[in-house]
């Protein structure tokens, strides 16, 4: 069995699918629920039959106990650490829960870990992998002619996000080379995707185009990122688990440098292809905000070391990656629905209230393979 923190978030329920969808191995989901975790993102599984293969916890990674007794009854070959608060205007807004989750949850999932690992037997031990999922963020910003960031660049983190994520980052690396415990890191760039929250720039650029509302641009719009569709992180991060040498770190790229004005005009464009308004253009729609404080200007991703040692590639490039999500939007409107009136989060409660697991602070959920 794997575990997977954050399995209900954009990021660690793709992977969840994609996981499920290619291999047998049992996944136990932890996860706590807060706002942007969405437990109907895996409602394909949920709704399957039930052979043990997938189960949901409802666990905080700062509980101690909780975290510790999941580690003793299900006794994982590797945990998946893809749980953190990850927006970085909530970040400006409200540092301390990131501080909560993202350092003081990282440190409790690697001491229950670390107590784990040292009760295996040699060859369980020696199989044995802590994967931390982090961001390109960390490594603070570019300007134009600079090289992509690279496992080497120093640490710059400018937001309490990115901070909170280094710190997390420095006790992994710590845990490795103090205690020998076996970690891997890997550290992405932007993704966008299926099941990404409204609040980020991609998805709430189509939800309000769709919708008539303005589409928001900070500053000049000229900010750079480096664009991952998440299928191909999450095929990273697989390839990662199963190759990567331990205490290494492994930077994940699309290798799609963009402006945000770029993305936001791709994806009105796309729209218009798909959807187009009855007068006018969604373009028409584009408005200039006030920059947000420490906005880094650019981002970009080295990832000639993933490419050359573990002959990773992404699938889809930016024009075909964005064509894909937009269409996935427009195709799961009901979901787009649920998230932005909150009716998402009674999910749970209406999936498990006759299995009697809606009031419990654990609930299994049922396996199956998504379409």
């Amino acid at each position: 069995m794997i575990f997977v923190t954050g399995g209900a978030g954009f990021i660690g329920s793709n992977f969840i699918l994609d996981w499920a969808a290619q291999r047998r191995e049992p996944v136990l989901n932890i996860d706590a629920l807060t706002y942007a975790g969405n437990a109907e993102n895996l409602a394909a599984i949920a709704a399957a039959k039930d052979d043990g293969t997938y189960r949901f916890e409802q666990v905080d990674i700062c509980d101690e106990a909780a975290v510790s007794a999941l580690f003793a009854t299900h006794r994982p070959r590797a945990i998946l650490h893809f749980a953190a608060e990850s927006h970085v205007d909530r970040s400006i807004l409200g540092p301390a829960e990131f501080v909560r989750t993202n350092i003081n949850g990282t440190f409790n999932l690697l001491q229950c870990a670390l107590a784990y690992w040292k009760s295996l037997d040699a060859d369980e031990a020696a199989a044995f992998r802590f994967l931390h999922v982090s961001t390109d963020e960390v490594y603070g910003s570019l300007g134009p002619d600079d090289a992509p960031f690279s496992e080497t660049t120093p640490y710059a983190p400018n937001s309490p996000y990115s901070a909170s994520k280094a710190a997390s980052d420095h006790l992994v690396r710590a845990y490795f080379h103090t205690y020998g415990l076996p970690v891997l890191t890997t550290n992405c760039s932007n993704n966008y995707g299926p099941f990404q929250f409204p609040e980020k720039l991609i998805p709430l650029t189509i939800t309000n185009a769709l919708e008539g509302e303005p589409l928001p641009i900070y500053g000049d719009g000229k900010n750079v990122r480096d664009w991952l569709f998440v299928g191909d992180h999450c095929s990273a991060i697989a390839l990662v688990l199963e190759k990567g040498r331990p205490g290494e770190v492994y930077n994940v790229g699309g290798m799609n440098e963009r402006t945000n004005l770029e993305v936001v005009h791709t994806l009105c464009a796309t729209l218009d292809a798909l959807r187009p308004k009855p007068s006018g253009k969604y373009a028409d729609q584009i408005t200039y905000v006030k920059d947000r404080p420490g906005h880094d200007r650019r981002y970009a991703i080295d990832a000639t070391k993933l490419t050359t040692e573990l002959g990773w590639k992404p699938a889809e490039n930016f024009e075909t990656g964005m064509d894909r999500t937009v269409r996935w939007y427009l195709d799961n409107q009901p979901w787009v629905a649920h998230v932005k009136d909150g009716s998402y989060r009674h999910w749970i409660e209406r999936q498990y209230a006759d299995r009697g697991g809606a009031d419990d602070a654990t609930v299994e959920v049922l396996e199956g393979h998504p379409t």
